[in-house]
This record gives structure tokens, C-alpha cells and sequence, in this order.
């Protein structure tokens, strides 16, 4: 496999990196010693341009190739981590209480200013590199923050790419597709209203934990009966809150979930029957239910051409059979829908190997797939600045 030869020497440097960046998570927006962190190295590598704050914490980096050209392309890490306890007892396991890089992006950021330091380096390409580093990609809607700063015109981007690691797909595999590749994350927040009583004394009472539980039901019918069964739709109730005590039927129960689509049709048939099952059911039994909706992100959709290009300089590291250039749509959001939207580009998938799962307190990076993804980085600026 044609791992670049200076990015294998960079492997020592970089793991250092991410380990010090799993150790020191920060989330949503207040990655302040984060990005603090990426613009120290940014400017040590001799980065021709460094920009913090945009998108509040944002960092970017602007590295010129040698050759002439006027090309801008962006290649973005995400920064934040999630709020949850880390279990994997690994010499660099957390040391923030109540915080973990459990999805990975310590392993992204590292990737990235490995590929930038190398870029500083050789500066083999026409036009510049941009390096992207994002706050808030774990809810917080920091793409569109940064989009909505100017990233994409202040610098002069033309086109846009990403990557993510995925546990369970082997080291020195990538995956992607054309199209729609990451889910529009819908939530919903389900308040029913009936009217409480004592436990002995149902009769009396409109008891809004057997409405909820008829619409927990009622709600998968969206998926079984309403939506084409060859278009991708979620509909997950993930909490169910009511009640204080065990003798005593309450006034109000809370249901909140997630809806996942990867159509806008589909999107608006979801939230159309969701608000008539909910509001339905409950009237059905003399109570109400009150229905808020959002729309955080849109889906994830890859530019054909640009997903060309990724898969070729994907290809040319690691192989033609290690890249799935048709991989399965994934449910999960990601808020680089909205550079997407912005700009034409292109969402990659790297292998992490065989770890424990995203978003879950035993997961790592897998240090082995840095040098990987370092290459593709390089590849992918070199070959979309040939010209």
C-alpha cells in the first residue's frame, strides 16, 4: 500500500498529538484550548495564513502550493468531543470529568494537521490548501457557524471535502458514495396532557404514560405503513418521562426522539404524520399533545464529480479493493451538510478497525489509521491542485 513515505515519519509526531487531544476534550463551541492548540501548530509548520473565531472557535490555515493558480480547496477536521464518562482506561483516557473524544475527533484533528504540516512542507500544488478545523459538530451546528462567518467566500473555497473514521470497517479501507451518504437528524419533543388522580382511582383520570405508550406504538407506522419502503426512514422514541411517584397517575408525560430520513419528501411525510398520530391519539382519549419539531441539519450529499476525485486519491493509497466507492447510506447526521450545501465536495469514510462503537464510553481512535488518513489528505491536495 503506497503510504506516503513522509507521512509514515510523521506517525510518532502525530500520535503524540492525538493522544494529548483525547486527554484534553472539550465540547461543543468552548474548544477554546483545542483550537488554541491546532493554531500553535498551524504557525510552527509556517502556515501562510492562520484565522481563529470563525464560527466563534473555528481555526483555519491557508497554505499556498508553489505553483501558479487561484484554486482554494477545503479539507475540514472536526474539534469537539461528547459529554460522557470514558471507560476505556487507556494510558490517555480522559482527564476531563464527564467528557470524551468518543467519536473520534481527536483522531480527525491530528489527521489534518499532519496532512497540513506536510503540506507547509512540500507545497507541491498549484492555488492553496485550506485547512478547516470546526467546533461543535456534535450538535451544535459549528459548519453552519462557520459557513454563516464567511468560511467558504473569505477564503475563496471552491470545493469542500471530509472524512470520518468508522469502527468495524478495516484499517486501510475508505467508503463512499454519490449522493446522500449521512441522514437529516430530526428531533422531536412530544409534551402530552391529561389529568392526574390517585393510582387507585383511574377512572378519574386522563393518563397521559398509556397515551404515551399507544403513541410510541402508533409512531412506527410512519415507517411500516406510511413511507415507501425503498426510501429510508427512522423513527426512534428515545426517552419517556413521567411521573414522581408510585401511586399517583400524573398530569403530563414526555416523549423525545429522532427522526432519520435521507429524502425531503420523506422528511415532510415524517413530521406531517408524526404530529397527526401524536396530537390524534391523544384527543382520541380527551387529552392534548404538544408537538415541537427541528430540522438541525440537513442530509449529508456527496457532488458526483467530487466524489470521484475522493475515491481516486483514496484509491491510489490504499488500493482499488479497499475502497467501497457504493457504501450503504449511514442513519447518522453530520453537519458537514451544510459546507456541502455551500460548496461542492465531497464526505469519506476511513476504517478504524475493529473498536468499540462511535458515541460509546469504551471507544479510541485507532492511532494505526493516522497514517492513512494523513496520505489521503496530501493525495487528495495535490491531485485537485495538479493543474
Amino acid at each position: 500500500m503506497p503510504i506516503l513515505n513522509r507521512a509514515a515519519e510523521l506517525e510518532d509526531e502525530v500520535r503524540a498529538w492525538r493522544r494529548h487531544l483525547h486527554e484534553n476534550p472539550e465540547i461543543l463551541y468552548e474548544v477554546h484550548e483545542t483550537a488554541a492548540f491546532v493554531t500553535g501548530k498551524l504557525k510552527q509548520f509556517g502556515v501562510d495564513e492562520v484565522v481563529g473565531g470563525l464560527g466563534q472557535t473555528g481555526v483555519v490555515g491557508i497554505i499556498h502550493g508553489r505553483g501558479q493558480g487561484n484554486r482554494v480547496i477545503g479539507l475540514r477536521a472536526d474539534m469537539d468531543a461528547l459529554p460522557l464518562t470514558e471507560i476505556s482506561q487507556k494510558p490517555w483516557a480522559s482527564r476531563q470529568a464527564g467528557k470524551m473524544h468518543a467519536c473520534g475527533h481527536d483522531g480527525h484533528t491530528a489527521m489534518l494537521l499532519g496532512a497540513a504540516k506536510y503540506l507547509a512542507e512540500t507545497r507541491n500544488f498549484n492555488g492553496s490548501v485550506a485547512v478547516i478545523f470546526q467546533p461543535a459538530e456534535e450538535g451544535g451546528q459549528g459548519a453552519l457557524a462557520m459557513v454563516e462567518d464567511g468560511l467558504m467566500d473569505r477564503f475563496g473555497i471552491c470545493e469542500v471535502y471530509g472524512m470520518h473514521n468508522m469502527p468495524g470497517m478495516p484499517l486501510g479501507t475508505f467508503a463512499i458514495r454519490k449522493g446522500g451518504i449521512m441522514a437529516a437528524p430530526d428531533k422531536f419533543v412530544i409534551t402530552i396532557k391529561g389529568r392526574g388522580s390517585h393510582a387507585a382511582e383511574p377512572h378519574k383520570a386522563i393518563d397521559p404514560i398509556a397515551i404515551g405508550a399507544q403513541i410510541v406504538q402508533g409512531l412506527q407506522i410512519i415507517a411500516a405503513r406510511n413511507a415507501n419502503p425503498v426510501r429510508s426512514v427512522v423513527v426512534s422514541v428515545t426517552q419517556f418521562h413521567a411521573g414522581t411517584t408510585h401511586n399517583i397517575i400524573p398530569e403530563e408525560a414526555v416523549l423525545t426522539g429522532t427522526v432519520r430520513t435521507h429524502d425531503e419528501a420523506v422528511q415532510d411525510l415524517a413530521e406531517q404524520r408524526l404530529r397527526e398520530i401524536a396530537t390524534g391519539i391523544a384527543a382520541s382519549h380527551g387529552a392534548t399533545a404538544e408537538v415541537e419539531y427541528e430540522r438541525p441539519c440537513p442530509v449529508t450529499v456527496n457532488h458526483a464529480s467530487e466524489t470521484d476525485h475522493a475515491a481516486r486519491a483514496a484509491r491510489d493509497i490504499v488500493g482499488d479493493a479497499n475502497v467501497n466507492a457504493d457504501v450503504d447510506p449511514s442513519m447518522a447526521g453530520e453537519d458537514f451538510a451544510f459546507m456541502l450545501k455551500s460548496r461542492p465536495g465531497a464526505y469519506i469514510m476511513i476504517g478504524n478497525g475493529q473498536t468499540a462503537g462511535l458515541h460509546n464510553p469504551a471507544y479510541d481512535f485507532n492511532d494505526e489509521a493516522l497514517v492513512y488518513g494523513m496520505s489521503y489528505w496530501i493525495r487528495l491536495a495535490e491531485q485537485r491542485l495538479a493543474d
